[in-house]
């Protein structure tokens, strides 16, 4: 185990709020318990559950760092003793439990990927947390196979980017939604059959119509409220359907005889409550199927923007403003030290 200074700046949120409620502080690093280790951050990915948690909607986890940040690229400066996958040096990046906006985090080795070939710390750092999210629930909850069609909701977001790519480049066929004409050429140009603006054209009719009628295999869900029972017309016998969002709101008015009568499988889940040992699961699919296409150009996910870490405030508006395609995150280089 590495010896090194752990004094770190973070941000602190001492009110839950706007933007602004973000400042800097300094504070004292634990060293990496069993199974863990401690990551020099270069880079952190800026993702919806951030902004939910600085509004003090979404708490952390009793276990977890009350620090905002669940993504991270940089390099490994100590380890715990039983750690033997990773060394003092290696570069990575990370889902962590919480604690991203910060110089040094604490996380579990077995969340921890290597920097994809030709990637920076940046780049790098715009990856776990959507695909985590994205392999548990379209690939392990919702089963997507390759030769399949799938509907993306959002896809021009993070999370709507990261899986029209992966579910493209693994063999499936790919409709997805947004709000724009300029978004729904985003989700085409990042590998979607199909963009349908949802402010301009109700979505059901023209699934049903490219899939002759049939409907999709499985739908990933950010919307939730209305478009609940608009899913559950568009979503093919024995489909499943798995949400990971809210957008539109937690509750929904559902067609429950629509679900037993097209035999749906509704499911979903968050990432953040899972246990170590399933988003070990998670991080060993990512290494089998996906880093290749990663580490192979066939899969690239767009940056919007990179903010210094000294303009998290900016970076967070960015990202309720909704306007950005793809990816947001904090470069810590950027910053003199």
């Amino acid at each position: 185990m590495a010896i090194l200074n752990r004094t770190f700046t973070h941000v602190v949120v001492e009110q839950p709020g706007e933007p602004s409620a973000m400042t800097m502080t300094k504070s004292t690093l634990a060293m990496p318990t069993e199974g863990q280790v401690t990551i020099k951050v270069h880079a952190a990915g800026v993702n919806g559950p951030d902004i939910k948690q600085r509004v003090g909607a979404y708490p952390p986890p009793a276990d977890a760092s009350p620090i905002i940040g669940l993504e991270v690229a940089g390099e490994i400066v100590a380890v715990a003793d039983d750690v033997t996958q990773w060394k003092v040096g290696d570069k990575v990046c990370a889902l962590v439990p919480g604690g991203g906006y910060a110089e040094l985090v604490n996380t579990y080795a077995a969340h921890c990927l290597p920097i994809p070939t030709g990637y920076s710390f940046v780049q790098a750092a715009a990856l776990p947390e959507t695909f985590f999210t994205v392999w548990g629930n379209l690939f392990i909850r919702g089963g997507l196979n390759a030769g399949e069609t799938v509907l993306i909701h959002g896809g021009s977001g993070g999370i709507g980017t990261t899986a029209i790519q992966m579910a493209s480049r693994l063999g499936a066929t790919v409709f997805a939604t947004s709000g724009s004409a300029e978004k729904c050429q985003y989700c085409l140009d990042q590998g979607a059959s199909v963009a349908i603006n949802y402010n301009e054209q109700h979505f059901v009719e023209p699934i049903l119509e490219a899939t002759n009628g049939l409907g999709v295999n499985v739908i990933m869900d950010i919307a939730g409220g209305d478009f609940i029972n608009e899913n559950l017309k568009a979503i093919a016998t024995d489909g499943r359907m798995v949400s990971v969002a809210m957008q539109r709101g937690p509750q929904a008015n559902v067609d429950i005889f629509r679900i037993m009568a097209k035999r749906v499988i509704w499911t979903g889940s968050t990432l953040r409550p899972q246990s170590v040992a399933n988003k070990a699961l998670i991080a060993q699919g990512l290494a089998e199927f996906v880093w290749p296409l990663l580490n192979s150009g066939k899969m690239s996910i767009p940056i919007d923007s990179v903010f210094p870490f000294s303009q998290v405030v900016q970076a967070h508006e960015l990202m309720e403003s909704g306007t950005h395609k793809g990816k947001i995150v904090l470069d810590l280089q950027a910053d003199p030290r």
